[in-house]
């Protein structure tokens, strides 16, 4: 068998945030495999097959580049941000635990990439520079009392908190509500950092407060920061501030 499969992250946005483990195995793809607007990130390459497909077929993409590296092909499943971070490293790996005993023996790598919470957080300052983790809101494959119960743990134990998925049009009210249960365990002048596009051609940053974080807008292009009681503001004249979480915490402040 002679084909391969590598996961990859695509970084946030620009190809200047890709890593060049990320370029070489973009470019030595034969199969290039992918949800649409990912696909549309990568440079075409004369003789490259590509297989776009929805993003809610996360199981079938696996599964097809999986048969395709078992034919032989030397094959890259794109992903955005990091492959491991609610992305198609976790379903390749879930396909490939119920799957053929064939897929594996393949020869399977997954490449990093910069994720959401870290192109944000370094955009904002340093928000992640204390313990942290990272939430999806989203209910499509875990049921909406585990994330209630994940975010008033995270809040509670005092750890930054990383909201991915915030938003859509089937889950217009979840942030909502997320914002109302960080809002009974932390303090309304908590800093909250909302990141759109960040890396991309039109980004969005803004820094505001709990008390104020459900006035802002967010979409599925949206990464939200969540800083712990520790979490502070630098203000800059004429320069946009400066969020961050100091590395050592006072236990008195608890």
């Amino acid at each position: 068998m002679s084909g391969k499969l590598r996961v990859v992250g695509l970084g946030p946005g620009e190809p200047s945030g890709l890593t060049r483990e990320a370029e070489a195995a973009l470019a030595e793809a034969e199969m290039l495999y992918g949800y649409g607007p990912y696909l549309a990130r990568v440079a075409e390459k004369p003789g490259q097959r590509r297989h776009a497909s929805d993003n809610r077929e996360e199981g079938a993409r696996a599964r097809a580049a999986l048969d395709a590296a078992t034919a032989g092909a030397s094959v890259t499943l794109v992903s955005g941000g990091d492959p491991g971070v609610f992305a198609m490293a976790a379903a390749v790996c879930e396909q490939i635990e119920s799957g053929p005993e064939s897929w594996r023996s393949l020869d399977v790598a997954v490449i990093p990439g910069v994720s959401a919470m870290l192109a944000v957080a370094a955009r904002a300052g340093a928000p992640l520079g204390n313990d942290f983790c990272a939430i999806s809101l989203s209910d499509n494959l875990k049921p909406w009392t585990v994330v209630e119960r994940r975010l008033a743990a995270a809040a509670e134990a005092g750890f930054v908190i990383a909201l991915y998925n915030p938003i859509s049009r089937a889950r217009p009210w979840q942030l909502g509500a997320a914002f109302a249960i960080l809002s009974r365990l932390l303090p309304t002048t908590t800093p909250v950092v909302f990141g759109r596009g960040v890396g991309r051609a039109g980004e969005r940053l803004v820094v505001t407060s709990l008390e104020q974080a459900a006035t802002e807008p967010a979409d599925m292009a949206s990464l939200i920061i969540v800083g712990s009681m520790e979490t502070r503001i630098v203000s800059r004249a004429g320069r946009d501030p400066l969020v961050y979480t100091p590395r050592s915490v006072e236990e008195a402040r608890r």
